[in-house]
């Protein structure tokens, strides 16, 4: 990678994709609070509007303007649905930013890839209307020919999108892969290029980090990695990850254990004790090899996240160590 001075923004996802989670439902209250957390963290983004959800996020998104947060809000519409203009205007009178999605797979409509592109340009060119930032996504990404990818972005870049997301939509990319891909699409578009990562190999935050090394100006996140499926990649790993890297993010590592603790009682979904930074047993040390110099075996200080370590002692019993 060149520049390591070079920002890299994390937008959160968790009102989005966390609701695609089986079971989970925040109410208004409840995602009030987990913008609330997102902002005492540092996050400066976070994207609230589903393209299957439009009509009840935009009331949250209006509710979330009155109470006067400082965080971006942005949402997604699927510019391959024909009530896509109508939303557009809609959103436009609360979002900060929407980006219009124009997915590559040939199996989802419009199947070919001229009618993809010209439906997107149409949509780029309504968006002209309003005062709104607009940015093109592109889900399975990863999966189409990448000469496509480049093409259509760079049409959508001219057309008005000012920034590009690409989407690993089923979680089967691998590093090398979203790599060469970010790295392409970064070192040709004049606009900053966004990944989102899916977990469904367990390479979320591999691939997240890749697109880094890549160029990507930013990446989606989401707390605990809640999401679709196998979820997304965690905003807590990746903060953390780029952290020690010595890339910027504006995000306080210190706030991510209580916005874990608060989205996992709100969710119902529980936490790992194995997930990394935010599981219990995260600095917990046992074996007889590790005890003598636990830091030792830690990927960085517990501090950092306002954890402590416990080391074992004989019989079992653990003392907690604020040791560094």
């Amino acid at each position: 990678m060149g520049d390591r001075e070079r920002p890299v923004v994390l937008k959160d996802s968790t009102l989005r994709e966390g609701l695609d989670v089986p079971g989970v439902r925040f109410s208004a209250t409840q995602k009030l609070q987990i913008v609330a957390a997102l902002a005492s963290a540092g996050v400066p983004e976070a994207e609230v509007v589903a393209p299957s959800r439009v009509e009840r996020d935009l009331k949250f998104a209006r509710k979330l303007r009155e109470c006067a947060s400082t965080i971006r809000v942005s949402g997604l519409l699927y510019a391959n649905w024909t009530r896509c203009e109508a939303e557009l205007e809609r959103a436009s009178t609360v979002l900060d930013r929407v980006d219009l999605l124009m997915p590559l797979s040939e199996q989802r409509e419009p199947r070919e890839r001229p009618a993809k592109l010209a439906r997107l340009l149409e949509v780029l060119a309504h968006s002209r209307c309003y005062a709104l930032e607009v940015g093109a996504g592109f889900p399975h990404a990863t999966q189409a020919d990448s000469d496509f990818v480049l093409e259509i972005a760079r049409r959508a870049v001219a057309a008005g999108a000012r920034r590009v997301t690409v989407y690993d939509t089923n979680g089967g990319a691998d590093p090398f892969t979203v790599g060469a891909l970010v790295g392409r699409l970064s070192a040709a578009l004049p606009v900053p290029v966004f990944f989102h990562a899916h977990n469904d190999l367990g390479l979320a935050t591999a691939n997240a980090w890749a697109a880094v090394v890549a160029g990507a100006a930013g990446l989606d996140v989401t707390i605990n990695g809640l999401g679709d499926r196998a979820g997304n990649a965690s905003l807590e790993q990746v903060a953390t990850l780029l952290h020690l890297k010595a890339i910027a993010t504006g995000v306080r590592l210190s706030e991510l254990p209580k916005a874990s603790r608060l989205v996992e009682r709100l969710s119902g979904v529980p936490v790992s004790r194995l997930a990394p930074v935010v599981g219990k047993y995260v600095f917990e040390h046992r074996s007889p090899a590790h005890l003598r110099l636990p830091r030792e075996f830690e990927a960085f200080d517990p501090a950092k996240v306002r954890r402590q370590r416990r080391v074992a002692l004989a019989g079992g019993a653990g003392r907690t160590t604020a040791e560094r």
